[in-house]
C-alpha cells in the first residue's frame, strides 16, 4: 500500500511537471507571438505612419496656392510711373471726341483710351496687392516725373491741347502723343530689362509692340514717313 503510494507519487509529479512545462512552453509562444504580433503591428503601423507622416507634412503645401512671381522695385516703380503716364494719355484721348477734326485722329484716341484704361486698374491692383502705394488721381499727374520727363505732358501743353480743336488739334495731338508714347516705351523696356514680376514683363512688352505701332501710324498721318 505504500509502495503503491510511493510509486504513484513520483509517476504523478512527473506528470505535474509535464503538464507544467508543456503550459510554461505554451505560455512562452503565446507571449513570442505577441511580441512578434506586436512587432508586426509596430513594423506595419511604423510603415502606415512613415507613408502617413510625409503625407500629412506634405499636404500644407499641396492645398497651399501657388506662390505668385514675386516682385521688385523695378516693377513697382514701373506700375508707379505707368498709372499717372496713362492717365495723361487718356485725359488726351478723350479730348479728340470733341475737338479732333480728322476720323482717324478720332479713332486713334479712341483705341488709346480703350487700350489705356483698363491698364490703369491692373496696375492700381497689382500696386495694392504689393503694399505699395497708388499714384492719388490728380495728384500732379502733370509733373510726376518732372517737367517733359517720360514724354510726360506739362499743365502749359495741356492747356494748349485743350484750347485747340479742328486741324490744329490733330496736329498738336499726334506732336504730342508720339513724345508721350516714346517715354513710355522707354519705361516699359526698363522694366523688361529690370523687372521681375511676370504680368508686368509681359504689359511692358505690349506697351512697347502697341505703342511703337502707334507711333509710327502717327507720324505716317504727319507726313513724316
Amino acid at each position: 500500500m505504500t509502495g503503491t503510494t510511493m510509486t504513484s507519487t513520483p509517476s504523478r509529479s512527473r506528470s505535474v511537471l509535464r503538464h507544467c512545462a508543456a503550459v510554461a512552453a505554451a505560455g512562452a509562444a503565446s507571449v513570442l507571438l505577441v511580441a512578434c504580433g506586436g512587432s508586426g503591428a509596430d513594423s506595419t503601423g511604423s510603415g502606415h505612419g512613415a507613408h502617413a507622416k510625409p503625407s500629412s507634412s506634405a499636404s500644407p503645401s499641396a492645398s497651399a496656392p501657388a506662390t505668385p512671381g514675386q516682385h521688385n522695385a523695378a516693377d513697382t516703380a514701373f506700375a508707379q510711373g505707368m498709372i499717372p503716364h496713362h492717365r495723361q494719355a487718356v485725359e488726351m484721348a478723350e479730348l479728340a471726341s470733341t475737338r479732333a477734326g480728322s476720323a482717324e485722329v478720332k479713332k486713334l484716341a479712341e483705341e488709346i483710351r480703350k487700350a489705356q484704361d483698363p491698364e490703369i486698374r491692373t496696375l492700381s491692383g497689382w500696386l495694392t496687392a504689393w503694399g505699395e502705394q497708388v499714384p492719388a488721381e490728380g495728384s500732379g499727374d502733370h509733373s510726376a516725373h518732372g517737367a517733359g520727363a517720360a514724354g510726360m505732358m506739362s499743365a502749359q501743353e495741356m492747356d494748349g491741347l485743350k484750347a485747340a480743336s479742328g486741324g490744329a488739334f490733330d496736329t498738336a495731338f499726334m506732336e504730342l502723343m508720339i513724345k508721350h508714347h516714346e517715354g513710355a516705351v522707354a519705361m516699359a523696356r526698363t522694366e523688361q530689362a529690370q523687372g521681375s514680376f511676370p504680368a508686368a514683363r509681359t504689359m511692358a512688352e505690349t506697351i512697347v509692340s502697341t505703342q511703337s505701332a502707334e507711333i509710327a501710324h502717327m507720324n505716317k498721318l504727319l507726313g513724316r514717313s
